[in-house]
Protein backbone atom coordinates (compact mmCIF):
# COMPACT_ATOMS: atom_id res chain seq x y z
CA UNK A 1 0.00 0.00 0.00
CA UNK A 2 1.34 3.67 -1.12
CA UNK A 3 1.84 5.67 2.19
CA UNK A 4 3.61 9.26 2.72
CA UNK A 5 4.91 10.85 5.40
CA UNK A 6 3.41 13.18 7.47
CA UNK A 7 5.64 16.19 8.25
CA UNK A 8 5.08 19.44 10.49
CA UNK A 9 5.42 22.91 9.17
CA UNK A 10 9.30 22.55 10.42
CA UNK A 11 9.28 19.70 7.92
CA UNK A 12 10.33 17.29 10.73
CA UNK A 13 8.72 13.75 9.95
CA UNK A 14 5.67 13.43 12.88
CA UNK A 15 4.19 10.39 11.29
CA UNK A 16 2.97 8.24 8.38
CA UNK A 17 0.05 8.03 6.25
CA UNK A 18 -1.36 5.21 4.23
CA UNK A 19 -2.83 6.30 0.88
CA UNK A 20 -6.24 4.49 -0.30
CA UNK A 21 -5.18 1.97 -2.72
CA UNK A 22 -8.89 2.44 -4.78
CA UNK A 23 -7.32 5.38 -5.88
CA UNK A 24 -3.81 6.67 -5.89
CA UNK A 25 -2.49 2.48 -6.81
CA UNK A 26 -5.39 2.31 -9.73
CA UNK A 27 -3.95 2.43 -12.96
CA UNK A 28 -4.56 5.97 -14.18
CA UNK A 29 -6.30 6.34 -17.74
CA UNK A 30 -4.47 8.90 -19.69
CA UNK A 31 -7.34 9.32 -22.39
CA UNK A 32 -9.40 10.36 -20.22
CA UNK A 33 -6.80 12.60 -18.27
CA UNK A 34 -6.26 14.20 -21.68
CA UNK A 35 -9.82 14.44 -22.25
CA UNK A 36 -10.57 16.09 -18.98
CA UNK A 37 -7.65 18.59 -19.67
CA UNK A 38 -8.71 19.77 -23.32
CA UNK A 39 -11.78 20.21 -21.92
CA UNK A 40 -11.15 22.32 -18.64
CA UNK A 41 -8.73 24.54 -21.01
CA UNK A 42 -11.74 24.85 -24.01
CA UNK A 43 -14.50 25.58 -21.38
CA UNK A 44 -12.19 28.61 -20.25
CA UNK A 45 -11.76 30.46 -23.33
CA UNK A 46 -14.60 33.53 -23.31
CA UNK A 47 -15.25 33.34 -27.16
CA UNK A 48 -15.73 36.86 -27.34
CA UNK A 49 -13.44 37.44 -30.53
CA UNK A 50 -15.47 39.28 -32.66
CA UNK A 51 -14.49 41.00 -36.20
CA UNK A 52 -17.08 43.26 -38.65
CA UNK A 53 -17.80 42.22 -41.96
CA UNK A 54 -18.63 44.94 -44.54
CA UNK A 55 -22.06 45.42 -43.90
CA UNK A 56 -21.12 45.54 -39.94
CA UNK A 57 -18.63 48.81 -40.81
CA UNK A 58 -19.73 52.38 -40.50
CA UNK A 59 -20.26 54.23 -43.66
CA UNK A 60 -19.76 52.82 -47.05
CA UNK A 61 -22.97 53.49 -48.41
CA UNK A 62 -22.34 55.81 -50.91
CA UNK A 63 -21.11 54.41 -54.59
CA UNK A 64 -17.34 56.07 -55.01
CA UNK A 65 -17.51 56.08 -58.72
CA UNK A 66 -19.56 55.25 -61.47
CA UNK A 67 -19.88 52.36 -62.91
CA UNK A 68 -18.06 52.52 -66.15
CA UNK A 69 -15.92 55.00 -67.93
CA UNK A 70 -13.85 56.44 -65.47
CA UNK A 71 -10.45 53.18 -66.15
CA UNK A 72 -10.66 52.28 -62.49
CA UNK A 73 -11.83 49.24 -61.28
CA UNK A 74 -15.87 49.09 -60.49
CA UNK A 75 -16.30 49.48 -57.04
CA UNK A 76 -19.62 49.55 -54.77
CA UNK A 77 -18.35 50.54 -51.42
CA UNK A 78 -15.28 52.10 -49.68
CA UNK A 79 -15.98 49.34 -47.04
CA UNK A 80 -15.13 46.27 -49.17
CA UNK A 81 -12.80 43.90 -47.53
CA UNK A 82 -10.13 45.12 -50.29
CA UNK A 83 -10.38 48.61 -48.94
CA UNK A 84 -8.21 49.92 -46.13
CA UNK A 85 -10.88 50.49 -43.49
CA UNK A 86 -13.10 48.06 -44.86
CA UNK A 87 -15.17 44.88 -43.43
CA UNK A 88 -13.44 41.89 -42.24
CA UNK A 89 -13.49 38.71 -44.67
CA UNK A 90 -14.43 35.42 -42.84
CA UNK A 91 -12.81 36.96 -39.55
CA UNK A 92 -13.94 35.22 -35.58
CA UNK A 93 -17.27 35.63 -34.54
CA UNK A 94 -18.44 35.18 -30.68
CA UNK A 95 -18.70 31.29 -30.05
CA UNK A 96 -19.00 28.56 -27.61
CA UNK A 97 -16.05 26.80 -27.33
CA UNK A 98 -17.00 24.54 -24.57
CA UNK A 99 -16.92 20.49 -24.11
CA UNK A 100 -19.11 18.20 -22.64
CA UNK A 101 -17.86 15.18 -21.20
CA UNK A 102 -19.62 12.59 -18.79
CA UNK A 103 -19.92 13.16 -15.23
CA UNK A 104 -18.25 9.17 -14.20
CA UNK A 105 -16.00 9.85 -17.20
CA UNK A 106 -14.06 13.59 -15.21
CA UNK A 107 -14.08 11.59 -12.00
CA UNK A 108 -12.20 8.76 -13.05
CA UNK A 109 -9.94 11.30 -15.00
CA UNK A 110 -9.49 13.28 -11.66
CA UNK A 111 -8.62 9.90 -9.97
CA UNK A 112 -6.26 8.90 -12.42
CA UNK A 113 -4.23 12.30 -11.93
CA UNK A 114 -4.15 11.78 -7.95
CA UNK A 115 -2.57 8.76 -8.44
CA UNK A 116 0.04 10.14 -10.97
CA UNK A 117 0.65 12.61 -8.15
CA UNK A 118 0.96 10.23 -5.22
CA UNK A 119 4.54 10.28 -5.19
CA UNK A 120 4.35 14.25 -5.35
CA UNK A 121 2.13 15.00 -2.95
CA UNK A 122 3.14 16.44 1.25
CA UNK A 123 0.56 16.44 3.86
CA UNK A 124 1.23 18.58 6.89
CA UNK A 125 -0.85 18.03 10.12
CA UNK A 126 -2.20 21.34 9.67
CA UNK A 127 -1.39 25.26 9.39
CA UNK A 128 -2.36 25.87 13.29
CA UNK A 129 0.10 28.45 14.39
CA UNK A 130 1.29 29.50 11.36
CA UNK A 131 0.79 32.93 11.72
CA UNK A 132 1.42 33.43 15.37
CA UNK A 133 3.82 35.59 16.67
CA UNK A 134 5.70 36.78 19.74
CA UNK A 135 3.43 39.46 21.67
CA UNK A 136 5.16 42.41 22.75
CA UNK A 137 4.88 43.56 26.78
CA UNK A 138 0.92 44.02 27.50
CA UNK A 139 -0.76 42.58 24.10
CA UNK A 140 -2.14 39.13 23.17
CA UNK A 141 -1.13 36.73 21.02
CA UNK A 142 -2.45 37.63 17.51
CA UNK A 143 -2.41 35.69 14.43
CA UNK A 144 -2.50 38.17 11.39
CA UNK A 145 -1.79 36.37 7.81
CA UNK A 146 1.36 36.95 6.64
CA UNK A 147 2.79 36.11 3.37
CA UNK A 148 6.72 35.57 4.52
CA UNK A 149 5.82 32.89 7.25
CA UNK A 150 3.91 31.10 4.68
CA UNK A 151 7.15 31.92 2.33
CA UNK A 152 9.10 30.15 5.08
CA UNK A 153 7.00 26.95 5.44
CA UNK A 154 7.09 26.13 2.01
CA UNK A 155 11.49 26.62 2.46
CA UNK A 156 11.27 24.28 5.55
CA UNK A 157 9.11 21.59 3.50
CA UNK A 158 11.52 22.17 0.28
CA UNK A 159 9.39 23.61 -2.01
CA UNK A 160 11.55 26.58 -2.41
CA UNK A 161 11.70 27.97 -5.77
CA UNK A 162 8.76 25.09 -7.07
CA UNK A 163 5.32 25.36 -7.94
CA UNK A 164 3.35 24.51 -5.34
CA UNK A 165 -0.30 23.19 -5.25
CA UNK A 166 -1.66 23.83 -2.09
CA UNK A 167 -5.33 22.14 -1.75
CA UNK A 168 -7.57 23.76 1.74
CA UNK A 169 -10.98 22.81 3.33
CA UNK A 170 -12.34 26.27 3.74
CA UNK A 171 -14.53 24.74 6.46
CA UNK A 172 -11.38 24.20 8.06
CA UNK A 173 -9.67 26.90 10.87
CA UNK A 174 -6.98 29.33 9.38
CA UNK A 175 -8.02 28.28 5.94
CA UNK A 176 -8.82 32.03 5.24
CA UNK A 177 -5.97 33.25 6.42
CA UNK A 178 -3.63 30.70 4.58
CA UNK A 179 -5.11 31.54 1.21
CA UNK A 180 -5.17 35.34 1.62
CA UNK A 181 -1.20 34.89 2.23
CA UNK A 182 -0.25 33.17 0.00
CA UNK A 183 -2.17 34.18 -3.31
CA UNK A 184 0.59 36.74 -3.80
CA UNK A 185 3.12 34.02 -3.72
CA UNK A 186 4.68 33.47 -7.86
CA UNK A 187 4.28 29.92 -8.73
CA UNK A 188 1.65 29.33 -5.63
CA UNK A 189 -1.87 28.41 -6.19
CA UNK A 190 -4.39 27.82 -3.72
CA UNK A 191 -7.64 25.65 -4.27
CA UNK A 192 -10.55 24.43 -2.03
CA UNK A 193 -10.90 20.63 -1.29
CA UNK A 194 -14.37 21.10 -3.44
CA UNK A 195 -12.67 22.54 -6.44
CA UNK A 196 -9.59 20.47 -7.03
CA UNK A 197 -9.20 19.76 -10.66
CA UNK A 198 -6.72 18.79 -13.41
CA UNK A 199 -5.36 21.56 -14.57
CA UNK A 200 -4.33 22.82 -11.32
CA UNK A 201 -3.06 19.41 -9.87
CA UNK A 202 -1.28 18.02 -13.28
CA UNK A 203 0.88 21.47 -13.94
CA UNK A 204 2.64 21.76 -10.38
CA UNK A 205 5.96 20.14 -8.96
CA UNK A 206 4.27 19.62 -5.86
CA UNK A 207 1.02 18.91 -4.18
CA UNK A 208 0.33 20.17 -0.03
CA UNK A 209 -2.36 19.12 1.48
CA UNK A 210 -3.18 18.75 5.35
CA UNK A 211 -4.46 15.30 6.55
CA UNK A 212 -8.13 15.99 6.92
CA UNK A 213 -8.17 17.24 3.14
CA UNK A 214 -6.64 14.11 2.33
CA UNK A 215 -9.53 11.77 4.55
CA UNK A 216 -11.80 14.09 3.20
CA UNK A 217 -10.71 13.43 -0.74
CA UNK A 218 -10.26 9.69 0.25
CA UNK A 219 -13.47 9.40 1.47
CA UNK A 220 -15.14 11.88 -1.28
CA UNK A 221 -14.13 9.36 -4.00
CA UNK A 222 -14.68 6.12 -2.51
CA UNK A 223 -18.26 7.03 -1.57
CA UNK A 224 -18.89 7.31 -5.17
CA UNK A 225 -17.74 3.70 -6.27
CA UNK A 226 -19.57 2.30 -3.29
CA UNK A 227 -22.66 4.38 -4.92
CA UNK A 228 -21.75 2.87 -8.29
CA UNK A 229 -21.47 -0.46 -7.25
CA UNK A 230 -24.77 -0.73 -5.29
CA UNK A 231 -26.45 0.84 -8.23
CA UNK A 232 -26.28 -2.43 -10.38
CA UNK A 233 -27.73 -4.01 -7.37
CA UNK A 234 -30.89 -1.95 -6.64
CA UNK A 235 -31.86 -2.82 -10.47
CA UNK A 236 -31.37 -6.04 -9.89
CA UNK A 237 -33.48 -6.06 -6.45
CA UNK A 238 -36.40 -4.75 -8.55
CA UNK A 239 -36.83 -7.94 -10.96
CA UNK A 240 -38.73 -9.83 -8.12
CA UNK A 241 -41.28 -7.59 -8.28
CA UNK A 242 -42.00 -7.72 -12.04
CA UNK A 243 -42.14 -11.31 -12.10
CA UNK A 244 -44.46 -11.23 -9.46
CA UNK A 245 -46.69 -8.68 -11.36
CA UNK A 246 -45.99 -10.93 -14.17
CA UNK A 247 -47.34 -14.30 -12.22
CA UNK A 248 -50.26 -12.53 -10.79
CA UNK A 249 -50.80 -11.57 -14.77
CA UNK A 250 -50.74 -15.44 -15.46
CA UNK A 251 -52.76 -16.35 -12.68
CA UNK A 252 -55.56 -13.78 -13.44
CA UNK A 253 -55.20 -15.41 -17.50
CA UNK A 254 -55.84 -18.97 -16.01
CA UNK A 255 -59.45 -18.81 -15.32
CA UNK A 256 -59.78 -17.58 -18.88
CA UNK A 257 -57.67 -20.66 -20.26
CA UNK A 258 -59.72 -23.08 -18.08
CA UNK A 259 -62.59 -21.73 -19.45
CA UNK A 260 -61.48 -22.36 -23.11
CA UNK A 261 -61.99 -26.04 -22.49
CA UNK A 262 -65.18 -26.04 -21.63
CA UNK A 263 -66.37 -23.54 -24.48
CA UNK A 264 -64.85 -26.03 -27.10
CA UNK A 265 -67.16 -29.43 -25.83
CA UNK A 266 -70.06 -27.19 -25.51
CA UNK A 267 -69.37 -25.65 -29.25
CA UNK A 268 -69.16 -29.64 -30.22
CA UNK A 269 -72.59 -30.77 -28.68
CA UNK A 270 -73.96 -28.11 -30.51
CA UNK A 271 -72.75 -29.02 -33.85
CA UNK A 272 -73.56 -32.90 -33.72
CA UNK A 273 -76.98 -31.97 -32.59
CA UNK A 274 -77.26 -30.30 -35.75
CA UNK A 275 -75.77 -32.83 -37.89
CA UNK A 276 -78.69 -35.47 -35.98
CA UNK A 277 -81.61 -33.24 -37.00
CA UNK A 278 -81.64 -32.92 -40.71
CA UNK A 279 -81.27 -37.03 -40.57
CA UNK A 280 -84.04 -37.46 -38.65
CA UNK A 281 -86.18 -34.74 -40.94
CA UNK A 282 -85.28 -37.29 -44.02
CA UNK A 283 -86.62 -40.75 -42.56
CA UNK A 284 -89.42 -38.32 -41.95
CA UNK A 285 -89.77 -37.44 -45.20
CA UNK A 286 -89.30 -40.94 -46.85
CA UNK A 287 -92.08 -43.06 -44.36
CA UNK A 288 -94.42 -40.31 -45.78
Amino acid sequence: MTSVLVKDLKGKEVGKKELAKEIFEAEPNMHLVHGALVRQLANARSGSANSKTRSEVRGGGKKPWRQKGTGRARAGSIRSPLWAGGGVTFGPKPRDYSITMPKKARQVALRSVLALRANDMIVVQNFDGLFKSAPKAGEEVTEQPKTKQVIQALADLGLKDKSVTIILDRMAPGAKQVAKAARNICCVTVIDQSNINIKDIAQCDALLVTEQVLAELENRFLNKEKAAKTAPEAKEGKAPAKAKKADKAEEKAAPAKKAEPAKKATAKKSEESEEKAPKTTRKKKSEE
